[in-house]
């Protein structure tokens, strides 16, 4: 592996351990922002992440994990999981979904690529099918990328264009969807103008419909199927606003949550199934909601459910989204070419790690830890452990999740002392955040800090370090605010966040194992979640690679 560039010396420092176990703690969506009711962390009982912000000041401090420390395009992008992992994992910071697909469609290098020549081959004959979700959240996806790409496809000579729908109302407010579809209907109007055929031929709210993520409910994937391929959906409708409108009277019904439907023309038959000859683009540039239905469209041999038509079209992602499984084959953007993470050197180093979650998050600690890469460096060095998540019901009916469960795995594998890194993300903050749900949130951030706890009784035990930290917020601001900061009222209701916050997250470090000259430096004001790998190298013993965003610590002599 020579060649690789594992090019390596220890950090030649005393008070640097060598052989100390290191807890490394994710808590997902777990920001820092002003104590207030809406600040589910700060209501909660959390006596642990408490005392590490309240205990020694040099050895917990806040890191940026949004917009361009975690390689997106702007300060107003939402950190998320996928790119906060990556950081977390690489120690450098990469252009990252959005904005490499901003980059291609600025540049008109998509419209080159072999992934668009590859569906063009079906303009002349077929249909072009985008799915995806309809939403300027920046998360999965943006409306203006899929405005870009339907006149970019319009102008390469696609004739016949369908786009299928997903609402959204999680990473934006719920109702936001009428106005989407509003803006979309305009632009395939003008469209068809120019004598395209292009209009709206399905659609559902994401949670229900499609974007189901790490194989947790097959149903939603195949009441998007049905909508999208067979054309068959519990409603039908002539128009997509009116859809989404008349959808969202039934009671309890919101954006993230809205039942599939078709439109229909005037003999009542649905005007965009997938057929023979087709071209899909599925337009999310994130990948993990996505991956299920690429699976659906791609495989052949696939006998999860019935689908009861398999069309064969050409189908590309806007992304590759998940590169050890080279899903799906054909991508209209090429992805960050991660290498040389800190998962790899440290496996390389000698360095023996576990990795455990629960399915919800477990491949943020494994495939985007590791930079966009399935599977072990080297099994003999590393085991990774999934603990099945809760399905069939939304989070916040059991918010503690599967927090006990993991810390108590990561215990286990503290106390064996075979692992020299131990590495976990608790779920909580995030999930139960997104439900909008305030007092499940409250139960589940205590619920990840009395996991923390279990994890660093382990850590005291053995003589060892721990670094808890997070990949982005979430429930730490629950309320949608307005220019003042204030809590953004509607007809007298303030308005519920369910999306990720802008906010820094901490890190703290600390245990016995660690030398009492191990502090954080004050010269990197700015420091990012890539910054984190570096660090936690040297607390290993290790030096990082000059690459790397620089380490966060410094040790200082009594």
């Amino acid at each position: 592996m020579g060649s690789s560039g594992f090019s390596w010396k220890l950090a030649d420092h005393p008070k640097l351990p060598k052989e100390k176990t290191i807890a490394l703690i994710v808590l997902d969506g777990w920001g820092e922002a002003k104590p207030n009711q809406y600040n589910c962390i700060h209501v909660a009982d959390t006596p642990t992440m408490d005392s590490l912000k309240q205990g020694a000041p040099d050895r917990w401090r806040l890191v940026r994990a949004h917009g361009k420390a975690v390689g997106l395009p702007t300060e107003d992008d939402m950190g998320n999981s996928e790119v906060g992992h990556n950081a977390l994992g690489a120690g450098r910071i990469y252009a990252q979904g959005a904005q490499l697909v901003d980059l291609a469609l600025a540049s008109g290098k998509i419209y080159d690529g072999e992934g668009f020549k590859y569906i063009k081959q079906s303009f002349e004959t077929g249909t072009l099918h985008f799915i995806g979700l309809l939403s300027d959240g920046g998360v999965h996806s943006r409306l203006d990328q899929l405005q870009l790409l339907l006149k970019g496809a319009a102008e390469n000579g696609a004739k016949r264009i369908r786009v299928h729908i997903l609402t959204d109302g999680r990473d934006v407010l719920d109702g936001s969807s009428v106005g989407f579809v509003e803006t979309l209907e305009n632009d395939l109007s003008s469209l068809r103008g120019k004598g395209i055929d292009a209009q709206v031929a399905s659609g559902g709210g994401r949670m229900y419909v499609t974007m189901d993520r790490y194989e947790n409910d097959w149903d939603v994937v195949k009441r998007g199927w049905d909508a999208q391929v067979l054309g068959e959906a519990p409603h039908k409708f002539r128009n997509p606003v009116e859809a989404v409108k008349k959808l969202r009277e039934i009671p309890k019904a919101n954006d993230q949550y809205l039942e599939p439907f078709v439109i229909v023309d005037e003999e009542g038959k649905s005007v965009g199934p997938i057929v023979d000859g087709d071209a899909v683009v599925t337009f999310n540039f994130r990948a993990d909601r996505m991956t299920m239905l690429a699976k659906a469209l791609e495989y052949e041999d696939f006998n999860i459910f019935d689908r009861v038509r398999f069309p064969k079209i050409r189908y590309a992602g806007m992304l590759q989204y998940d590169g050890e499984l080279k899903l799906p084959k054909q991508y209209l953007v090429s992805p960050p070419e991660i290498e040389r993470t800190s998962g790899e050197y440290l496996v390389h180093n000698g360095v023996r790690t576990f990795a455990c979650s629960e399915t919800v998050k477990f491949g943020h600690v494994t495939f985007f830890w590791n930079g966009n890469r399935s599977g072990y460096f080297n099994q003999d060095m590393e085991e990774y452990v999934e603990i099945p998540s809760d399905s069939g019901i939304t989070f916040n009916v059991k918010p503690n999740m599967k927090a006990v469960e993991i810390a108590e795995k990561a215990r286990d594998a503290i106390l064996s002392r075979k692992f020299h890194q131990v590495r976990v993300n608790l779920p909580n903050g995030d999930m139960v955040g997104h439900t909008g749900d305030i007092d499940a949130t409250v139960v589940a951030c205590k619920a990840a800090d009395e996991a923390v706890k279990i994890i660093l009784d382990a850590i005291e035990q053995v003589g060892g370090i721990y670094v808890v930290t997070a990949d982005h917020g979430n429930a730490e601001d629950m309320v949608k605010r307005n220019k003042k900061g204030e809590p953004d009222l509607k007809n007298g209701q303030v308005q519920i966040l369910t999306s990720h916050t802008l906010e820094p997250v901490p890190i703290a470090i600390g245990g016995p194992g660690l030398a009492a000259g191990v502090k954080f430096r004050k010269d990197v004001p700015n420091g990012g979640l890539a910054n984190v790998a570096a660090t936690v190298m040297n607390l290993h013993g290790l030096e990082a690679p000059s690459d790397y965003e620089t380490t966060l610590i410094e040790v200082v002599d009594n």
